[in-house]
């Protein structure tokens, strides 16, 4: 079979695993092929279906997730290395980033700090935006920090951003102009999908019993870590920013709320009073 006739099967199969099967399916063939997508969607339809292709569908079809797979995730303007043990960056945190790109307009923030950090997420992707900014990425999960520092070194930012070990930022004591974190927020007892429960490191998904501890402790630290002038962009889940924002207000920030791309709540924007 061609790879044009191979990737219309694998989309009917895949239709039974997640929401995107004909996405998933061209990803797994172009990394089988060895080629960037657009190029095989350009050039390569007619080409014969290479061997490794049949495994990669069947580890797709175990609900295996595709970044871990492929090994790489988009994100922004970049491509993080990814796989077991780092969070896969989602569609939705890029609403982070777009929410500092509108605090700061034409201007660039000089520094920049990402709280759990994970393989480098948004530090990297933030760097890649403002190039004559430095940054801190704080990532407590040995095997998280090890994709960050690889990220760091493949995309050439090893002279502008340090990845470090921590919890938080216990030991930071200096502040910064734009603080980023997408902390982990889901509750004790809700439901994933098996491609995330499975796959994804709990200390990245759970955020205590009502998915709200990481934030309580966000709440205290970001008036000392925010510069004047700065801006903090903290990821939530959709139902919680009513809860987030009344937190972070007790502890003096103004905040807004910026919705992703499917209109549902997702950043605080939080600013010194």
């Amino acid at each position: 079979m061609t790879v044009r006739q191979t990737l219309a099967t694998a989309t009917t199969a895949l239709a039974r695993v997640g929401p995107t099967p004909r996405l998933d399916a061209e990803l797994l063939m172009a990394h089988a092929l060895g080629i960037p997508r657009n190029a095989m969607i350009m050039a390569h339809l007619d080409d014969a279906v290479p061997d490794t292709f049949a495994p990669l569908l069947a580890r797709r079809l175990a609900h295996e997730p595709v970044a871990h797979l492929t090994g790489l995730r988009g994100f922004w303007t970049i491509d993080l290395e990814v796989g077991p043990g780092a969070f896969i960056p989602r569609p939705d945190t890029e609403t982070l980033i777009e929410a500092a790109v509108a605090h700061f307009g034409d201007r660039s923030p000089a520094t920049i700090l990402d709280l759990g950090t994970g393989p480098g997420t948004l530090l990297l992707a933030a760097l890649d935006q403002w190039p004559d900014a430095t940054g801190l990425g704080v990532e407590r999960s040995d095997a998280a920090r090890a994709y960050a520092l690889r990220n760091t070194a493949r995309l050439g930012f090893g002279d502008r951003a340090e990845i470090t070990g921590g919890n938080w930022a216990d030991g930071i004591d200096r502040q910064f102009d734009l603080v980023l974190s997408n902390p982990p927020y889901v509750a004790e007892d809700e439901g994933l999908p098996r491609e995330v429960l499975d796959y994804e490191p709990a200390e990245a998904l759970f955020g205590g019993p009502d998915g709200l501890d990481p934030y309580r402790v966000l709440a205290g630290e970001l008036p000392r870590l925010i510069a004047p002038g700065g801006v903090a962009c903290v990821e939530i889940g959709w139902t919680q920013a009513a809860t987030v924002a009344a937190l972070f207000t007790a502890h003096g920030l103004n905040v807004a709320c910026r919705s992703d791309l499917g209109g549902r709540d997702r950043c605080i924007v939080a600013t010194l009073r």
